[in-house]
């Protein structure tokens, strides 16, 4: 296992990324909403954002494998996105805010996945206690979403831009301390990337996208729906610290868990949880039933993405690593994520927030019942 310096670098960065979208996912979308945006102008922002995520890291993901140039591409990127985001200081206008959105995209796509990349790396043999280090984003999210919350009471939710902007710029500059690997050298690329088009990696990718599409409404709209119930950015704020809090659980347990269960199994079970919190928020109105839903983010995101990240591992082979964990990035916190915002955006002003969540439960439980269908099949064929 790597030495401790380096899993203080890589925490490091899982720190401060998380800590910059407990800042953007609650409140970024406030802003707009402070802006007088629609809610189709909200979605298509969130959307375009979330395309660039599909798309780029399948590019950027292909390049550093084959050209061995992850660690510069990575802080490229960095570097890149942070002076993307500087512009939005200077407009409110919906149009040029697309354009910035779409050039922070491209470059913001890979440095979740390359991340994680870098991470399966490190922990090699003992890549179960990848909680340990992910654990850091969920505490540093925790920190920001709350501390954000109780500031926006204070002043305008415009502060948000200045705060990931400085954040972003922390983690450009820690990223240097990134230390070169001497690349192995592996031919096979092109014939391993080809493995990512076996059946099981396509029903995993296919029912992860209607995971994380059923997370749309949830991280599009669940700040502006608790601000119509009437609760202050204070409980908003509490409210997804809650998620956090119930999510570190998880990373903390993650050595005991993914040494007992199959990474299949707790997938499924991720699956059900969610269908389960998606209908409770559906019908939630009462401040205690809202922070029992946060609950279960435990479980349908912890759980889930932990489990995603290691079993995408697993299919993946090694001359193809990093392409699989941005094809696993991509279709789920790009594409999945993208139709969500984008659907629930279209959606949100004509059948409003519990209706919403409805759809999210149904996408939820289609997901786990194709998962459970692919591992039945395959197990009997196995016989």
């Amino acid at each position: 296992m790597a030495n401790p310096s380096v899993k203080t670098i890589l925490s490091t960065q899982y720190f401060l990324y998380f800590g910059i979208l407990g800042v953007y996912l609650p409140y970024f979308n406030l802003y707009c909403y402070h802006l007088d945006f629609t809610g189709f102008q909200i979605g298509v922002l969130s959307a375009v954002r979330t395309f660039s995520t599909a798309l780029f890291p399948l590019i950027w993901g292909a390049m550093a494998d084959r050209f061995h140039s992850r660690r510069p591409i990575y802080i490229l990127s960095l570097f890149a996105s942070t002076a993307a985001w500087s512009f939005y200081l200077f407009t409110a206008d919906f149009w040029p805010m697309l354009i910035i959105t779409i050039f922070y995209g491209i470059f913001y796509a890979p440095i979740i996945s390359f991340l994680e990349s870098f991470s399966m790396d490190l922990l090699d043999t003992e890549k179960s206690r990848y909680g340990s280090l992910r654990v850091w984003g969920s505490l540093s999210f925790i920190l920001l979403v709350v501390a954000v919350g109780r500031l926006i009471d204070i002043y305008p939710v415009r502060v948000i831009l200045v705060l990931i902007l400085a954040g972003s710029f922390l983690q450009s500059v820690s990223a240097i301390r990134i230390p070169r690997v001497a690349p192995r050298e592996m031919p096979t690329f092109a014939a391993d990337a080809l493995t990512l088009l076996n059946r099981r990696v396509l029903v995993f990718l296919f029912s992860a996208f209607l995971m994380l599409f059923s997370h749309g409404a949830y991280y599009g709209f669940f700040s502006i729906h608790l601000e119509q119930l009437g609760f202050r950015s204070t409980f908003i704020g509490f409210a997804w610290a809650l998620a956090s809090i119930a999510e570190i659980a998880v990373m903390i347990g993650s050595v005991r868990i993914f040494s007992r269960y199959a990474h299949e199994h707790v997938l499924i079970v991720s699956f059900l949880a969610a269908t389960v919190r998606w209908l409770l928020l559906a019908v939630s109105e009462s401040a205690g039933l809202i922070l029992i839903t946060q609950l279960f983010h435990a479980l349908s995101y912890g759980a889930f993405h932990i489990a995603s990240i290691l079993y995408m591992d697993k299919l993946t082979p090694p001359s193809a690593k990093t392409l699989g964990q941005a094809a696993n990035n991509a279709v789920t916190y790009g594409m999945g994520i993208m139709v969500g915002f984008m659907v629930s955006g279209y959606l949100f002003e004509r059948i409003g927030a519990p209706r919403l969540f409805f759809l999210s439960a149904a996408l939820a439980f289609i997901g786990g019942v194709l998962m459970f269908f692919e591992k039945t099949v395959r197990e009997r064929n196995d016989l």
